[in-house]
């Protein structure tokens, strides 16, 4: 089993990370287009994975046209969203048990995301966790979204840890890119995108679910 290097703190992603929220979100997606009288196809969508709104509005933009509704579209799926987390948000295998055993051992952590703020404390809450972080950054406390470094270096300044000395847990391409643009020790746990080449070429590891990395960080073997 791989073991990892020793870290001070650990910032976690939320949707698809954390939140076992993508499938869901991928759902609406497909809905709320075909209700707008477009086509969505798994290569736009998984294009859009752990993208920003900018990034996301750009990538449907340039698939379907300037004359694709985004606005209505990304409001479409807030509110279905929403609704379908009344319920509750599930949380990701895992999860729990390690943030448990972080917090046990004094080790503090935070969430980085490209959501926005009241999207990201409403699913966190929703799922029970949103007080066990120290800090949650979301798309409106930085200028750059992910794959820019902005979010995790953040997130790492409000924990007052050298971002050295952090571990990042990412689901997707963009969001491996900001940890380790920030120079933190990364580990890509895939959900829906699994990592291409460019991504396996940085050098990060990938393993299968967040108690592979709970095993890994505190050698459970």
């Amino acid at each position: 089993m791989l073991r990892l290097a020793p870290f001070q703190a650990v910032i976690f992603d939320m949707d698809g990370t954390l939140l076992d929220t993508e499938s869901v979100f991928k759902t609406i997606v497909f809905e709320v287009c075909t209700e707008l009288g477009f086509e969505m196809t798994d290569a736009v969508h998984m294009s859009m994975v752990g993208g920003s709104h900018e990034r996301t509005s750009q990538l449907l933009i340039e698939a379907y046209g300037v004359t694709f509704p985004y606005s209505l579209f990304d409001e479409r799926c807030r509110v279905i969203m929403r609704e379908r987390s009344h319920a509750g948000v599930p949380v990701k295998p895992g999860a729990r048990e390690f943030i448990s055993d972080l917090r046990e051992r004094g080790i503090p952590t935070a969430v980085a995301t490209s959501s926005r703020n009241p999207h990201a404390t409403h699913h966190l809450g929703a799922a029970g966790l949103l007080d066990l972080f120290e800090t949650v950054v979301t798309r409106d406390d930085v200028v750059n979204p992910k794959p820019h470094p902005e979010p995790y270096l953040t997130a790492a300044r409000r924990l007052g840890i050298d971002p050295l000395h952090c571990l990042a847990l990412e689901d997707s391409n963009a969001g491996v890119r900001a940890a380790h643009a920030a120079g933190m020790q990364t580990i890509m746990v895939p959900d829906l995108v699994y990592p291409d080449e460019a991504i396996r070429a940085l050098g990060i590891a990938v393993m299968e679910s967040l108690d592979h990395v709970r095993l890994a960080a505190f050698d459970k073997r």
